[in-house]
């Protein structure tokens, strides 16, 4: 499916009819160019984020992905491994560490216990962490895969790899796939919308980034105080009728331009300024959190005045129902080189209860059927120490990420980890298969969402990935 070349093509067709019309020597362009453009440049300017129908049978409409940066530890949190916390204080079996390279420690430093219990939930009996009661209360909804591989090893690569599907800068990331993919069913909210909270990431803006895909298809970053976004208010002294009419002088201006030139950048351009004029009604409405209950408020932990992840998990929700793609809220706290038993309690505490709360209650509104929902950061952490006795290492050979709704087995725990959690042992998921796994519940085959860029085809899993269908309802 390549999207860029209709839009190419239609543009061909203008630009050829109206440079004939200009050149035959008879008057008739100077006639005619004023209808081309009010009739055919528009159909030629067409929305570029209009919602589409999937090529394929999808489970899921929309996705929040809520991005853990910084590497969650899955052996204090998902991964229980009695056999670590056994040798606690011993060297590794030097079979485990054959052709291993850590990111910062040696890799012969000595075994690290869990520095927390698990306990068993749900009729599945899930073990979580017991820093994650609140998770717990959704373990039936969860689909967990213990056998996650990545390639990179520290964080912006990682990062980058996690959200883009490579570790170099410029390609586009899942979310802006989703939308060039299926268009947007928002009105008056951008397609695909980020959330941070905590720390920046280490990947940056390249973590929702549009790639060579039109500028149109990247994450809308929304701030969490004040305007959304920077200067949607209008400045003193413009009116609504000032702006509607500038606006629309610089839409016909484009649309000449794009009809001459077939530069996809150019409908971006208009959708733009489109999209900022509709958010200077919109935005407001959703920011307003006191139309929510108190119930509500109390179910995510949320301060509606306090900026944060319980904030973005409930706005993350909003946005869904308003027809948002793609949400992805970025929460960077989880690198834990030192001081686990202080800051895994306190990001838990932190993360815990708003996003069990978002599970519950897209499944009550009934849209966590056609949600999926994805939890989890770029890599795990080692299970040998890292400074005194209270730290762990980057780790990419295995470590746990989560989904539900949207499509996926409830319930379910898919792979394993070794008993040190350190390699997979059983079914693995590479990121490319993750990226294979999301596009195919969006209706997606993932070999043939291309786009064409410098003289070949684009995917977002490039040569790689299969979908795991053991993870598929």
């Amino acid at each position: 499916m390549n999207l860029s070349s209709e839009l190419q093509a239609a543009a061909a067709r203008h630009v050829s009819r109206r440079w004939f019309l200009r050149d035959c020597g008879v008057g008739l362009a100077s006639i005619a160019l004023s209808q081309l453009l009010t009739q055919e440049g528009r159909a030629a300017v067409r929305n570029p984020l209009a919602a589409r129908t999937a090529p394929l049978p999808a489970k899921a409409k929309r996705v929040i992905f809520l991005f853990q940066a910084g590497g969650p530890s899955h052996l204090e949190l998902f991964d229980n491994k009695p056999e670590l916390t056994k040798r606690d204080g011993q060297l590794p079996p030097a079979e485990l560490l054959k052709n291993y390279r850590s990111a910062f420690i040696n890799p012969n430093s000595a075994l690290l216990a869990p520095k927390f219990k698990f306990q068993r939930h749900g009729q599945t009996g899930l073990e979580l962490s017991e820093l994650l009661p609140h998770l717990g209360k959704v373990a039936d909804e969860l689909c967990v895969i213990k056998s996650m591989q990545t390639d990179a090893v520290n964080h912006a690569p990682a990062q980058i790899f996690m959200n883009t599907g490579s570790q170099q800068f410029g390609r586009p990331s899942l979310g802006a796939w989703s939308l060039y993919g299926l268009g947007s069913e928002a009105e008056n909210l951008p397609g695909y919308v980020v959330l941070s909270s905590a720390k920046g990431t280490s990947g940056g803006a390249s973590n929702w980034g549009c790639g060579f895909l039109p500028t149109i298809y990247g994450g809308t970053p929304f701030r969490s105080s004040g305007d959304p976004i920077l200067y949607l208010s209008n400045p003193k002294g413009l009116d609504q009728e000032t702006q509607r009419a500038s606006l629309d002088a610089l839409e016909r201006l484009n649309q000449k331009h794009f009809v001459a030139q077939g530069d996809p950048e150019i409908t971006a351009r208009i959708q733009a300024y489109e999209m900022a004029y509709k958010l200077q009604q919109s935005a407001p409405d959703l920011m307003d959190l006191s139309q929510e209950s108190q119930a509500t408020l109390e179910l995510y932990g949320c301060d509606p005045k306090k900026a944060g992840y319980a904030r973005n998990c409930l706005l993350a929700r909003r946005l869904v129902e308003r027809g948002v793609r793609f949400v992805q809220l970025f929460h960077e706290a989880w690198d834990q080189h030192g001081g686990l038993a202080t800051a895994l309690p306190r990001n838990c505490r932190d993360t815990d209860q708003a996003t069990a709360a978002l599970i519950m209650d897209l499944k009550q509104r009934g849209l966590l059927d056609d949600t999926l929902v994805v939890w989890g950061g770029e890599f795990g952490r080692t299970p040998m120490v890292q400074g005194s006795n209270d730290g762990r290492d980057h780790h990419n050979r295995g470590f746990t990420m989560l989904l539900a709704g949207g499509g996926v087995k409830r319930g379910y725990v898919h792979g394993a980890t070794d008993d040190f959690g350190f390699n997979v042992v059983r079914d693995p998921v590479h990121v490319h298969d993750l990226h294979a796994t999301i596009l195919h519940l969006l209706g997606f085959d993932h070999t043939k969402l291309t786009f064409r860029f410098q003289g070949r085809d684009y995917r977002l899993t490039d040569v790689h990935g299969q979908v795991v269908r053991e993870l598929i309802a």
